[in-house]
């Protein structure tokens, strides 16, 4: 769980993100790093029995820098107001199917699956659904999924409108191929995370991902031929 000092401190941040506030409150944002870092270590302990593709996963490869990539943003606010804790197995920086959990006040949720492949990615991904549409859809149809998270998160900026090419249009898993991600979320509220259940309810929740997740990993490490 986080402290209310640390969620204060967001909300704060939020209100006032810029560099000079910042640096007037860098002891606050010390104390809210090792907090941050404290809940990290936390969701290792919890999950990694439950998955062991992420035994050697430690903080540095699950946190976010507190500074905002401005380069090509319209919004140019140098921090983050909200904080990332990401589960996934395969090397810093590979893009892979996980676990997310977003806390950020009004907006908190935990989501997991593949975000935004890259062009090879996704062609892996879509090969795999077009040849075990019948794995997939038994992964979506399990009725804990379907309790927790209901199916992928759908909307137009992350579908396409007609078939991808090399694909018929009555194809059985269509709108599953349509997809240009394969993610899944649940909202909470922030102030779930300052209860002492926190982490091992969330836990329990992500972890119904992990089928999901290991048929979208399986289609990223089976080689082309």
């Amino acid at each position: 769980m986080l402290t209310k000092e640390s969620l204060q401190f967001l909300d704060d941040l939020k209100k006032n993100n810029n560099r000079d506030w910042f640096q007037d409150n860098k002891k606050r944002y010390e104390v809210f790093k090792k907090d941050y870092h404290q809940l990290v270590s936390d969701f290792l302990d919890a999950m990694k029995p439950l998955d062991p593709s992420l035994e050697l996963l430690e903080i540095k490869d699950c946190t976010f820098r507190i500074n905002r990539d401005i380069r090509f943003s319209k919004d140019k606010s140098p921090y983050k107001a909200h904080l990332g804790v990401w589960l996934s197995s395969g090397a810093k920086g590979a893009n892979r199917s996980g676990y997310y959990v977003h806390i950020e006040k009004g907006a908190s949720f935990i989501a997991g699956g593949f975000y935004s492949p890259d062009a090879d990615q996704l062609k892996k991904v879509r090969k795999e659904i077009a040849f075990f549409h019948d794995d997939l859809e038994a992964i979506l149809a399990d009725k804990n999924f379907k309790k927790e998270f209901g199916g992928f998160d759908i909307n137009e900026s992350n579908s396409l409108k007609s078939m991808p090419r090399g694909y018929e249009k009555d194809h059985p898993a269509i709108e599953f191929l349509k997809l240009k991600s394969f993610t899944t979320s649940q909202k909470f509220d922030i102030t779930e995370v300052t209860q002492k259940d926190f982490v091992k309810k969330m836990s329990q929740k992500l972890i119904v991902l992990k089928p999901l997740n290991e048929f979208i990993n399986r289609a990223l490490d089976t080689e082309e031929f």
